[in-house]
């Protein structure tokens, strides 16, 4: 019973079931961009161009290379790093960027016991730890 025991809670786990649903997202985000590329992008591509990439292909000794369905793969991997960066790197470094300039623009609320090295608030007098009389803060 406690392999069993050790599974159940192994899947209980937040991050297990954020993974299993991360996975079930991007699966679905994969089918729909696979769809925009091979019936809209790889025709629309075609139409101006005036070539069908899903029918490139070379014959090596009776074996199909079908590169031009790897141009069409190519094509997904573009559009979906290009989703990933637009749509989660930016935001996330501008949201990270703005969570250290508040950091960085607010006041220290702590110094450091210069007898202990301790962390003690910034407006004691005695340190916490040592008991050592601490030197006034300048005002600010």
């Amino acid at each position: 019973m406690g392999a069993l025991d050790d599974f159940k809670a192994f899947i209980a786990q937040g991050n297990v079931v954020s993974l299993a649903v991360a996975f079930i997202i991007a699966t679905a985000f994969a089918a729909v961009v696979t769809a925009l590329v091979t019936d809209i992008i790889t025709p629309l591509v075609g139409a101006i161009v005036h070539v069908d990439f899903a029918a490139w292909r070379l014959t090596v000794n009776g074996s199909p290379i079908l590169f031009g369905l790897f141009i069409n793969a190519v094509i997904f991997f573009l559009i979906v790093a290009v989703v990933i960066f637009f749509g989660i790197v930016r935001p996330m470094a501008t949201l990270k960027k703005r969570a250290d300039a508040k950091k960085a623009a607010s006041p220290p609320t702590t110094r450091e016991c210069p007898y202990c090295m301790s962390q003690v608030p910034i407006k004691a007098t005695k340190c916490l730890y040592c008991t050592s009389a601490l030197p006034a803060v300048a005002a600010t």
